[in-house]
C-alpha cells in the first residue's frame, strides 16, 4: 500500500476492471473452439489502439474491436459472418459487473470519495454498458477518450479528467486491472491502483512504476482506501 495521501477522486477503468470480459467467451468458443482466444483478440485490440495513438491516427474503439476480431479470424483461417461481429458488439454492450464491484462502490461513495470512470470506448446511445450493469448511479462523471481522440495510456486521456474534475495529480487515483493503464496515470503524477483480475499481473522490470495499491479485488482496495 502507498504512503501517499489518500486520493480524493477515484477514476475507474471500465472494461474488465468493472465489467466482466469473460462474458465474451462463448463467442470465441463458438468461433475458435477455445474460449481462451478472447485473450488473443483483446491483446490485439489493445496493441493496435495504442499503435493508432502513437501514429497520430484514430478509429473508435468499437470499430477497432471488430477489426481485431476479423484479424484474429484471418490469422487462424476462420471465416466470419456479419452476425459474428454483431454478436461481439452485443456482448460488449451487455457485460455484467464483477461481483465485488457494486458493494465496493457503495462503500467508497459513502466514505466521501468522488467516483468517475475513464474508458477507451466511445460513448453510445443509452442504455450504456454501465447502465445495463446497474453501476451508472455510483459515478459522478463518465469520461471517454473520444474528445482527445487518443487511447490510454496517452497523457491527454488522463489530463482531460484532471482538468474537468479540477483536481491535482496527487488527488487522483486510476483504478484498473491493466498495468499499462496505471503506468500511464502514474506517469502523469496520479496514484495508481492495480486490481489483479485473472490474466493480469505486475511487470517486474527496471523503471516500471509500482502501483501505489495492489489488490486481488475491489473489496480489498476499498478496505485500504477507507482505513
Amino acid at each position: 500500500m502507498s504512503d501517499h495521501a489518500i486520493p480524493k477522486v477515484l477514476v475507474f477503468d471500465v472494461n474488465e476492471t468493472l465489467l466482466d470480459l469473460t462474458h465474451l467467451e462463448p463467442l470465441f468458443e463458438r468461433l475458435f473452439g477455445d474460449p481462451g482466444m478472447l485473450r488473443e483478440w483483446f491483446a490485439q485490440l489493445i496493441l493496435y489502439s495504442q499503435t493508432m495513438t502513437l501514429s497520430g491516427l484514430y478509429t473508435p474503439f468499437g470499430q477497432l474491436g471488430a477489426g481485431a476480431l476479423r484479424m484474429t479470424a484471418d490469422i487462424h483461417d476462420i471465416s466470419l459472418e456479419q452476425s459474428d461481429i454483431d454478436e461481439l458488439a452485443s456482448r460488449i454492450g451487455s457485460m455484467p459487473a464483477h461481483p465485488d464491484v457494486a458493494p465496493a462502490l457503495e462503500r467508497l461513495k459513502a466514505a466521501g470519495f468522488r467516483l468517475v470512470t475513464l474508458t477507451n470506448s466511445a460513448p453510445g446511445a443509452s442504455p450504456s454498458p454501465l447502465e445495463r450493469a446497474g453501476l451508472s448511479d455510483y459515478f459522478e462523471r463518465s469520461f471517454s477518450v473520444e474528445p482527445v481522440r487518443q487511447f490510454k495510456p496517452a497523457a491527454s486521456t488522463y489530463a482531460q479528467v484532471a482538468q474537468e474534475m479540477q483536481a491535482e495529480g496527487h488527488e487522483l487515483c486510476l483504478i484498473a486491472c491493466h498495468l499499462w493503464d496505471t503506468i500511464g496515470a502514474q506517469a502523469c503524477g496520479w496514484q495508481g491502483a492495480l486490481v489483479l483480475r485473472p490474466y493480469n499481473a505486475l511487470l517486474p522490470a527496471q523503471n516500471v512504476p509500482m502501483p501505489d495499491y495492489i489488490t486481488d479485488n475491489l473489496s480489498q482496495l476499498t478496505d485500504q482506501l477507507i482505513t
